[in-house]
């Protein structure tokens, strides 16, 4: 049997097969659902065996779709590298770059971005601002050309180089009892309220190392998955936080945070770009580590 599957179709199998769920890959593939669920179809008939079956409100794989979904990342892969390899004969100036950002780097990648910008004009980049766990799932698919986070993950096997960088500082409300101590001693801080990032966090999994190595049990008042909000929540008196020194630099300037002197503190860190070893970096990808790595320092 001869199967005429189109690229388009395995896209938009691979999307919905990610996310298992038929509006994910709609929204991301900037398509209607009804359109997705055709292309799916199309490809069932194609093969002559399903590829989802759906239990209640769950979209799971059947055995044919672990199958495709092993063969269309691969197709896709190769796919990939053709564009990677024509966009190197362009040369930087005809490239484009998948890069992938933790939300704290936010903070200064636009100005890393800019200034790479107006060296390289007419390079195209395709830039995305997620959580860890979705910048490692990224990674592990090895979708985008960079990534620019934390500590890298140690169960992935990557090429890593540290660019700048990171420290954690704990951050309170200028009212806050604490406020205007110094050399604060760090188990005083098990009778303080902590508003947190979410579990799997990089910035929480460092804060909590320090803890446990110090005994410091702190009570969990809110947990939030923003930075922007947990600045509020610090700002409202809801609480103590440990956060990046550059997610916090407009309000420690304004006198609408103030940064707390406790032993051990700041956490020290490094920022990393990153990509799977083995990958080929085009041209355009090249240029930018080299162009992260040197400017660095400088954000």
């Amino acid at each position: 049997m001869a199967i005429h599957i189109t690229m388009r179709q395995l896209q938009v199998f691979e999307s919905v097969a990610r996310h298992l769920s038929f509006t994910r890959a709609a929204e991301e593939l900037h398509l209607t659902q009804p359109a997705v669920s055709m292309q799916v179809k199309q490809l069932e008939s194609m093969i002559e065996l399903p590829l989802f079956e759906q239990m209640g409100k769950k979209v799971h794989l059947t055995e044919a779709g672990h199958t495709m979904v092993r063969h269309s990342r691969t197709m896709m892969a190769h796919l990939s590298e053709i564009e990677r390899d024509i966009n190197s004969l362009k040369g930087v100036e005809g490239g484009q770059l998948k890069i992938c950002i933790a939300s704290t780097v936010n903070y200064f990648a636009t100005r890393l971005l800019s200034s790479f910008c107006e060296q390289y004009k007419k390079v195209h980049i395709s830039l995305e601002v997620i959580n860890r766990e979705e910048l490692i799932r990224r990674l592990e698919a090895n979708e985008p050309d960079l990534v620019l986070m934390g500590q890298p993950p140690a169960s992935l096997d990557v090429e890593a180089t540290a660019f700048m960088e990171n420290p954690l500082i704990l951050i309170a409300n200028p009212q806050h009892p604490l406020s205007d101590q110094s050399g604060i001693k760090i188990d005083r801080l098990s009778e303080e309220t902590f508003v947190m990032r979410e579990p799997g966090s990089g910035t929480r999994s460092a804060m909590m190392r320090l803890f446990d190595k110090h005994g410091v049990k702190p009570k969990e008042g809110i947990q939030l998955s923003s930075n922007e909000t947990i600045k509020q929540s610090v700002e409202a008196g809801l609480g103590l936080a440990v956060v990046s020194a550059h997610t916090v630099d407009l309000e420690l300037k304004a006198g609408r945070l103030i940064s707390l002197d406790v032993e051990y503190f700041p956490i020290l860190r490094q920022w990393y770009i990153c990509y799977r070893r083995g990958k080929r970096l085009s041209t355009t990808a090249q240029v930018f580590l080299d162009f992260v790595i040197k400017e660095g320092r400088n954000v």
